[in-house]
């Protein structure tokens, strides 16, 4: 396998045949099934008796089980799953001779720990100069917080996210569902792919740092730019949208409707000012336009100056229209009308969403050991060169281990019954 090959696809996906080790936990994860999904092959390798992430729920028909968390079967998707034992020297061993052959290691150990078991990266770039080590921590390699752990939550507030979400008259909430593992994950994999680039031209691997708090960071959007840009530091809000006007007034976000809620903001230029023309109209059409909303002139709205009195105005009103309608009502007629705005969904209305539908987004993916197929997720994008989907489940606990320790390394069906024996694999 050549590591300074083309890009583009020599097999199914854009990094085949490249070979992957995924030594991590719950923040690589995501890394090694975004480069499994890209067509790499992707080992993930467990301690004997599997990753304490196999117990995680929510389980496959609610059955607590190592081999059924969905947790376990949605980020590790994609790869095949070998046990190793990195304490014990033969287990070292046999990880450094799959490194020699392979192109990514993945890993999220507390910085030092790779070193303290000698496979720090000058070892494993000893062994094999081309390899791209990705290390993925929550608050990188170093630092004054390098050796703290985090949590999600923790992970959350330090980034910052915390600090603009909620209501401003009670306590920081966090995302709903954990999300600072994903945006490590995600930043980890582009990490890899630009040095993977760097290799194909150099031949020479690199060692990536994430932290995932910073990764976090990243995903406020342009709230870090505040400062450097405004002087001013954004706080929680709610609901609403602050700092566009200059007499200091505050539009909604979300407002409920029928069977749930939905995203609306008044905006100015041409094509708020479409947006809020058109939503009047609509209004008006049911009777529930006021008289100041149809005598309104559009043309000279601008966000810059609009008062709360203005804002008021047109929100309130709107607001009890919006609570008529239902979420697929409000999106279709905004597709027609061409306004901006966008119902908020559920995981179910994602489910049933007819455009992903149609476009054969989900992916049916057998699972033998459950006597069922389980719809998956598709690709995370679409590519002129290379697949990227969905090929296969996750890995039972060892179910590669004769593939390859047998069938790759050589060792022989004795040798891995007396390794398996000792606790190595």
């Amino acid at each position: 396998m050549d590591p300074t090959g083309p890009l583009s696809s020599r097999g199914y996906g854009l990094l085949a045949p490249f070979r992957t080790l995924d030594l991590s936990g719950d923040l690589g994860f995501l890394c090694g099934k975004i480069l499994g999904d890209l067509g790499a092959d992707v080992i993930k390798i467990e301690p004997p008796g599997g990753d304490p992430a196999r117990n995680r729920s929510p389980f496959f028909h609610d059955e607590p089980h190592p081999e059924k968390s969905l947790y376990w079967f949605s980020y590790n998707n994609n790869k095949r799953g070998i046990t190793l034992n990195l304490e014990t020297a033969t287990g070292r061993e046999l990880f450094l001779r799959l490194a020699k052959d392979a192109h990514f290691v993945i890993e999220s150990f507390k910085p030092g720990y790779m070193e303290g078991i000698g496979l720090g990266y000058e070892m494993l770039r000893e062994a094999n100069p081309s390899l791209v080590i990705v290390s993925i921590t929550p608050y990188g390699q170093t630092g004054p917080y390098s050796s703290y752990e985090a949590s999600d939550l923790e992970l959350m507030a330090m980034g910052g996210a915390m600090s603009v979400t909620g209501d401003p008259d009670r306590p920081p909430v966090r995302v709903s569902f954990p999300q600072a593992a994903m945006w490590a994950g995600m930043h980890a994999a582009m990490g890899a792919l630009i040095a993977h680039y760097h290799r194909t031209s150099s031949g020479e691997g690199q060692h990536v740092d994430v932290s995932a708090q910073a990764s976090v960071v990243w995903a406020l959007a342009h709230a870090p730019s505040f400062w450097s840009v405004n002087r001013t530091v954004p706080v929680r809000e709610g609901g609403y949208l602050t700092g566009r006007s200059i007499t200091g007034a505050k539009m909604r976000v979300v407002f409920p409707c029928k069977d749930g809620y939905l995203n609306f903001i008044i905006y100015g230029g041409p094509a708020g000012r479409h947006t809020n023309r058109e939503l009047v109209k609509w209004m008006d059409e049911y009777g529930m336009a006021t008289d100041w909303l149809k005598e309104k002139v559009w043309d000279s709205f601008e966000i810059a100056t609009v008062t709360q009195e203005e804002i008021d105005k047109i929100e309130e009103p709107a607001a009890a229209f919006f609570k008529t309608i239902t979420k697929a009502e409000f999106f279709q007629r905004v597709v027609e009308r061409e306004m901006l705005g966008y119902p908020l969904a559920t995981a179910e209305d994602i489910l049933a969403d007819r455009q992903l539908k149609d476009r054969g987004y989900w992916q049916s993916i057998e699972h033998p050991e459950l006597s069922r197929a389980i719809s998956y997720p598709g690709p995370f994008a679409r590519f002129s060169e290379g697949g990227c989907a969905v090929r296969r489940r996750a890995p039972l606990i060892g179910e590669h281990n004769e593939e390859i320790y047998i069938g790759e390394l050589g060792l022989s069906r004795e040798e891995l019954v007396m390794l398996k024996e000792a606790g190595i694999v």
